[in-house]
């Protein structure tokens, strides 16, 4: 079965509408109605029905302020189970929030209207959906609730340029977007939930490329009643510096601002932007079996991902997967660990799930690391502290290496001062 995300009224069972993969078969009246009915009928019992499985699907419920009923379908991929589904319909519903507001999804009115309206979040809701081609700067935000970040030496020079910028935009919130990952922001920008920083970073990205915007916008978290204004600016190709601000000052009076502010920093944006898709400085060298990684801090909910780690890849190798398969391996990856070992509230679902895999894990039931081999590549995973380490290697590394390798890559890539998560 395809994947489907579905919007109904909560009392009445409406469908508002329903986003789906280009070449999926349009769902008829009477199948979502049953989707729908049967989570009622659970209801009408006193039975919570959040979700199902069948042998190919995942099925997930959700109600929000007793307004809306969000379903999302989605095909089985691998072990995973449905605690990421359920972590990903609060994200689909936030990203609702940021671009029509709490109050109106809270308050629906007139449906009619509400589904003309509600389109203003397609393009958001589709990219958080299905990760569109067009799409391919962050392939773990969603699932690790971390914002993608990029760190060079000259971040620290950019960050002086952004300080001064947004005093002129009278706010404490402010970034720099290379393709989507975060160079540099304020305090008060990394201060906003992980959600709204994931959500911000992803929306910026799937808007249609231009010099300049001003975007209505309510915060998830900090302010879902009440919008303020998204104000982007494009430095260089790729490379937009974005500010959250009230009423004032205007998009035409900032504007005249950006040349002024940023003029003599092209030889930093530059720098910045030759580092993707690596994404850290290339005077680090890691070891040659590393095909990507994703470090995460749970702290700050910032990330350093790459699936192009080395500047010298051997790519003539026949068993060295492609880009596309290595943002695949990670991430799958990334979510049998984190369900299998890591969540500890997700043991029922841990005892159902196989996988051909050989894992460490000490006897106080909380994995610190954990490593697995396939014939076509071998990942190690550790937790330090508030640090989480996913690497994805060739098949030519010894298995008896995996931990030492990871973890002096570890202790490269959380002692350069470059690095800041």
């Amino acid at each position: 079965m395809a994947e489907y995300f579905l919007c109904l009224t909560a009392g009445g069972g409406v469908p508002l509408f329903y986003r789906s993969k280009e070449d999926s078969k349009q769902l008829s009246f009477p199948i979502i109605g049953s989707l729908n009915g049967v989570h009622m009928f659970a209801n009408t019992h006193d039975v919570d029905l959040q979700s199902a499985s069948t042998d190919n699907t995942h099925l997930v419920w959700k109600v929000f302020h007793n307004s809306l009923t969000l379903i999302l379908v989605r095909e089985k991929e691998g072990s995973h189970g449905t605690v990421f589904l359920k972590q990903h319909m609060e994200l689909l519903f936030q990203a609702m929030v940021l671009l029509y507001g709490l109050e109106d999804l809270m308050n629906i009115k007139n449906n009619e209207r509400f589904k003309r309206e509600i389109k203003v979040c397609f393009n958001l809701l589709d990219n958080l959906l299905y990760r569109s081609p067009h799409y391919n700067v962050s392939y773990m935000a969603d699932i690790t609730l971390t914002v993608d970040t990029i760190h060079v030496p000259e971040n620290a020079i950019l960050q002086n340029y952004l300080e001064s910028f947004v005093q002129t935009a009278d706010s404490p919130y402010g970034c720099l977007l290379v393709l989507g990952k975060v160079a540099v922001a304020t305090t008060k920008w990394w201060d906003l939930t992980a959600n709204e920083l994931v959500l911000l970073s992803m929306l910026v990205n799937t808007l249609p490329r231009c010099s300049s915007r001003d975007i209505p916008v309510f915060l998830p978290h900090g302010s879902p009643k009440v919008p303020h204004r998204l104000l982007t600016f494009q430095l260089v190709q790729g490379v937009e510096v974005c500010v959250i601000c009230g009423p004032s000052p205007s998009l035409a009076e900032l504007e005249r601002e950006v040349e002024r502010f940023w003029r003599n920093s092209y030889d930093c944006l530059a720098a910045v932007s030759r580092a993707i898709p690596r994404n850290f400085p290339s005077t680090i060298n890691l070891d040659q079996n590393i095909l990507g990684f994703a470090l995460l801090n749970t702290e700050t909910h910032r990330c350093l991902c790459t699936v192009q780690p080395s500047t010298q890849e051997n790519t003539t190798q026949g068993n060295i997967p492609s880009t596309a398969k290595r943002k695949a391996l990670l991430r799958s990856f990334y979510q049998y660990t984190w369900e299998s070992f890591l969540n500890q509230t997700n043991q029922s679902e841990q005892d159902n799930q196989g996988a051909d895999a050989t894992v460490q894990t000490p006897t106080n039931h909380s994995a610190l690391d954990i490593y697995l081999c396939s014939t076509s590549h071998k990942c190690y995973a550790l937790t330090i502290n508030h640090y989480s380490l996913f690497i994805l290697y060739s098949t030519n590394i010894p298995t008896y290496a995996l931990k030492s390798v990871s973890r002096q890559t570890f202790d490269i890539l959380t002692k350069e001062k470059s690095i800041i998560l």
